[in-house]
């Protein structure tokens, strides 16, 4: 919610002026077109100058998320987590008082976003951790799906919230959702329970019954990120005799659980494709479609809609196949044909629109929220941890930090490629999708292979 105003505020910091009236008592010559600007994006540059305050939150954003896992598996999640969303209502409301304080200078506006981008990387590894903390393998794409909506309903309240105020005092487009953000800090505070162990409820099993025979006919590395050992072993012997506190795993022992490379790598350009249409969408649309500020911003709430429909499916689907690779290779190979054609023919009408951005934010979300949620669950509570429960923060944390590489890439791009026309913009998009869908190859085979060797066993 703190991250979507930017997206719908950039088509009020620069815009056409010709179409406004001129108040009575500006002090702007008569021919100067830029009146109604916000210095410093009033000038021809402004697409550039926007792309790098966007730049300046993603890359920190990247970078502050490899180290934030590290912290936390050694911190407790309730103080490391609450800190995070308090600090980050402070520096999204300060962007925001740079309306009211009159401010002119871009180095004000990247340095709040290089700030919030290295507080806000305390929320994903920990928000995963302890949902991975309470839910085993079992229904863990579904539940999950069904979890990670909060992403696209943070879009969408911030789409909306942003857009009261795009028009008059757009600083509280910023200041409302940070003000939120905070007051949810302090409720984490309060209210979060880490573990189910704290509460006295069981721990779940991080495997499925289906897992040990599997192993009995398939090379257990067949299935990158399953927990093929259960850790009720190591929960039956804890019982009988004191056992010491989990280790927290090294960065480079996360790098070696078998899938963590690839989907790491997978998601960096899925990544590049959802934020581009986050930081970019209401922006295409204002320009392309010629909606008014506040249409374009409520419209692209449309793609986050589709968004929770893709997640949910693709955890639905992911559990029934035990296949999250080929879940998202499909969704993915299916989006490149479908952004080509909004492209095309979404803008003709209300209900073309309307129809591809939901399909569009379905299989672009769909595959960025398994690997994101279920997937980096799996794992973080691999078979090769032996059941340590202290792998899901850096596991997910480097995962989400290689996909906010691409993050940080696509808005970029789209930034420098956009002057050249927006049909550029969507094949940067196309190709982006394809290379993502590439890099999950490997393990696509390994689904089907196991596959096969379950069916030849139902067979006999």
């Amino acid at each position: 919610m703190s991250r979507k105003p930017i997206s719908i505020v950039k088509s009020r910091l620069h815009q056409n002026c010709s179409e406004l009236i001129k108040p009575i008592n500006d002090s702007h010559s008569v021919n100067d077109t830029s009146w109604c600007n916000w210095s410093p994006f009033d000038k021809d540059d402004y697409k550039e100058l926007l792309g790098a305050v966007d730049n300046a939150f993603l890359v920190a954003y990247a970078i502050g998320m490899f180290i934030s896992g590290i912290f936390g598996e050694r911190l407790p999640l309730r103080y490391y987590l609450s800190a995070g969303m308090l600090l980050s209502g402070l520096f999204t409301s300060l962007f925001g008082l740079g309306y009211f304080w009159n401010i002119h200078v871009l180095w004000y506006f990247v340095l709040i976003q290089i700030c919030n981008g290295l507080v806000q990387t305390t929320g994903w590894p920990s928000v995963v951790a302890c949902v991975g903390n309470w839910f085993g393998k079992g229904k863990r794409g579904f539940i999950m799906g069904i979890w990670n909506s909060h992403t696209s309903v943070g879009n969408i309240l911030g789409s909306l919230i942003a857009g009261i105020w795009v028009n008059q005092d757009w600083g509280l487009s910023f200041i409302v959702p940070g003000i939120i953000t905070a007051i949810m800090g302090i409720i984490t505070f309060l209210f979060l329970i880490e573990y189910p162990e704290d509460v006295d409820c069981d721990p779940p099993q991080h495997h499925d019954g289906s897992d040990k025979d599997q192993d009995n006919h398939e090379d257990p590395e067949n299935s990158p990120y399953s927990n093929r050992e259960g850790s009720q072993e190591t929960m039956a012997s804890c019982s009988k005799e004191p056992c010491a506190e989990p280790v927290a795993i090294s960065f480079l022992g996360a790098l070696k659980i078998p899938g963590v490379i690839e989907f790491s790598f997978c998601l960096l350009f899925a990544k590049l494709v959802s934020y581009t249409f986050l930081y970019w969408l209401p922006l295409y649309i204002f320009n392309v479609a010629h909606f008014g500020a506040k249409e374009a911003g409520d419209l692209s709430t449309l793609f986050d809609v589709g968004g929770i429909i893709g997640g949910i499916m693709a955890g639905l689907i992911s559990d029934y196949t035990n296949g999250r690779a080929t879940t998202c290779c499909v969704m993915l190979i299916l989006a490149a044909p479908m952004m080509f054609l909004y492209n095309y023919i979404g803008q003709n009408g209300i209900v073309s629109s309307i129809v591809m951005l939901i399909i569009c934010g379905m299989l672009v979300n769909g595959p960025y929220a398994l690997i994101t949620t279920a997937v980096s669950a799996d794992l973080g509570t691999h078979k090769s941890l032996k059941g340590n429960a202290k792998a899901l923060s850096t596991v997910s944390a480097i995962i989400d930090g290689t996909g906010s590489i691409g993050a940080a890439l696509g808005p970029l791009l789209a930034g420098l490629i956009s002057p050249t026309g927006w049909n550029n913009v969507f094949y940067m998009l196309i190709s982006a999708d394809i290379l993502a869908c590439l890099l999950l190859c490997r393990l696509v085979y390994k689904e089907i292979l196991a596959w096969k060797a379950s069916l030849s066993k139902g067979r006999g």
